[in-house]
């Protein structure tokens, strides 16, 4: 049997979606066990986290297993990830042999590394995570690096926690701004996991500069095809937001100009109007309102939206613990 990673929802199967959401399902009824009693995960961080160590520290000592939290370049060595290289720069080792020591050591390595936001031919490779997935002998976690499987598992489970069933459910992926750039990673995989599971996703932005990689949008086409779903691309706020079931906010840099923020600036500044607000949200079919989290507050969606019983975004926070548990759980099954 070939080794399995959880690099991204879309080398999933429907089916093996729904296992493991009904998984964490009973988690989140049950939260102790012993699935993974006397095994070790490393968690590696090159990128700040709240949610994400806290969830899988926590996950990892609920079904009896110890997490270790490195994060290379601070208290662990830098880490060099092309191959062929001559090191003589700030890089103190290898990939090649940091994915396989830990291998030796622990039982599942999960990664959270950001793009460099400088190249986005460079960066849509994923060449951190695809590296770790390379060399390691062991499970191999993306806790996010252009997408993020794991949230993806949370949304979807508070989705389903509201409404059962969510075949042609209308969903909103809107853009929203925020001050600075910010990574499309979330956008992507709220973008894979709605069409994976059959709603009819509308992906509202300013311009289309802001339509996400070419990469995402054939997934999320064939994930409608195969589902029973749609997916259309929208510029118009309340033609979008009328009669949906759901509205998923998150900002992301325009992919034309990644790199260059001073360019994007302009365009992103003219675009304020696209905050979430009570005026927005009462052209839904009563929907919900969920995001990933941090939430500039009044920037993206206003308090009375945040405040309001339609936000799920808590739900969708807390259900990462319980979503994690069941990959971590899956992962060490197959071992």
């Amino acid at each position: 049997m070939s080794l399995r990673h959880f690099l991204t929802t879309q080398d999933y199967s429907r089916a093996e979606i729904d296992a493991l959401l009904e998984q964490a399902a009973v988690f989140k009824r049950s939260p102790r066990g012993q699935q993974l009693a006397g095994k070790s995960v490393a968690l590696l961080f090159f990128n700040p986290s709240m949610r994400t160590r806290t969830s899988f520290e926590l996950g990892a000592f609920h079904l009896g297993g110890h997490a270790i939290v490195l994060a290379p370049g601070k208290d662990a060595w830098p880490i060099e990830f092309r191959p062929g290289v001559v090191m003589d720069g700030e890089a103190e080792e290898h990939i090649a042999e940091v994915a396989r020591v830990l291998s030796r050591y622990v039982d599942l390595i999960a990664v959270r590394a950001f793009p460099k936001f400088q190249d986005w031919s460079v960066d849509r490779e994923d060449a951190v995570i695809k590296a770790f997935a390379q060399h390691a002998t062991v499970p191999v976690i993306n806790m996010e690096t252009i997408t993020h499987p794991c949230q993806e598992l949370a949304h979807a489970l508070a989705l389903k926690e509201r409404f059962g069933d969510l075949t042609g459910r209308k969903y909103v992926l809107t853009w929203t701004y925020h001050p600075k750039p910010l990574n499309t990673a979330v956008a992507n995989s709220a973008l894979l996991i709605a069409t994976k599971l059959g709603m009819d996703v509308t992906l509202l932005c300013p311009t289309p500069d802001y339509v996400l990689d070419e990469r995402y949008m054939a997934y999320g086409e064939q994930n409608a095809r195969e589902n029973g779903g749609t997916l259309t691309v929208s510029h118009n706020i309340e033609e979008a937001y009328r009669g949906a079931d759901v509205v998923y906010a998150k900002s992301w840099g325009a992919l034309p100009y990644f790199g260059r923020w001073e360019a994007e600036k302009p365009i992103r500044d003219a675009h304020k109007h696209f905050i979430v607000d009570e005026a927005k949200m009462a052209l839904t079919n009563n929907g919900v309102f969920s995001h990933c989290l941090p939430l500039r507050r009044n920037i993206k969606a206003t308090d009375a939206v945040m405040d309001s019983p339609a936000c799920i975004a808590i739900d969708e926070a807390e259900n990462r613990l319980h979503v994690q548990k069941a990959v971590m759980a899956s992962l060490i099954a197959q071992r």
